[in-house]
């Protein structure tokens, strides 16, 4: 079985990447309306050095998006994954753990004590992944989105990545 390759996005992955949004779209992870085309897929907030891309055999397969979940400076210290897609024919391959764990390796090179994520509380596969990879739930907002007519829940998770007791760096 091969192994991604993980690597930071180019500006040259915007096409690639705006369609791997495309083709995953699902309310099992989207609170948007889907799509009618590829949109922009970077934009002034969030460029490619905030993106983690998996190939496989040279073609993009997956992504990972990392960046804060406020613009406080009281908050810097945490990291927020904020997006993660894989192509269907990469999936079961071990790509979503392979681009987490280069998130959560990533939030440590940056400096962050914490990372945290929002997921939809019916997508069960992510909320394993995410369980296995040493996050744990934090909160829960009880249906927070109506998405196909059903109410869904929004569950944070999130995982230290110094222990509780180290100094501030």
């Amino acid at each position: 079985m091969p192994h991604p390759s993980i690597r930071r996005a180019a500006v040259t992955d915007e096409d690639a990447l705006a369609r791997l949004d495309l083709a995953t779209w699902s309310h099992l992870h989207a609170v948007t309306p889907r799509p009618e085309v590829p949109a922009p897929f970077f934009h002034e907030q969030c460029g490619p050095r905030d993106h983690l891309v998996a190939e496989l055999a040279g073609r993009v397969v997956g992504y990972v998006r990392l960046g804060f979940p406020t613009r406080l400076a009281s908050n810097a210290h945490v990291r927020q994954i904020r997006g993660l897609a894989v192509a269907d024919e990469a999936r079961g391959l071990g790509v979503g753990r392979a681009l987490v764990r280069a998130a959560v390796e990533e939030a440590r090179h940056l400096g962050a004590r914490r990372i945290t994520l929002r997921v939809l509380g019916h997508n069960t596969p992510a909320r394993r992944l995410y369980e296995s990879e040493g996050f744990v739930v934090e909160g829960v907002q009880p249906e927070e989105f109506r998405l196909d007519g059903t109410y869904v829940d929004d569950v944070l998770m999130g995982r230290f990545l110094v222990p509780l007791d180290a100094p501030d760096g």
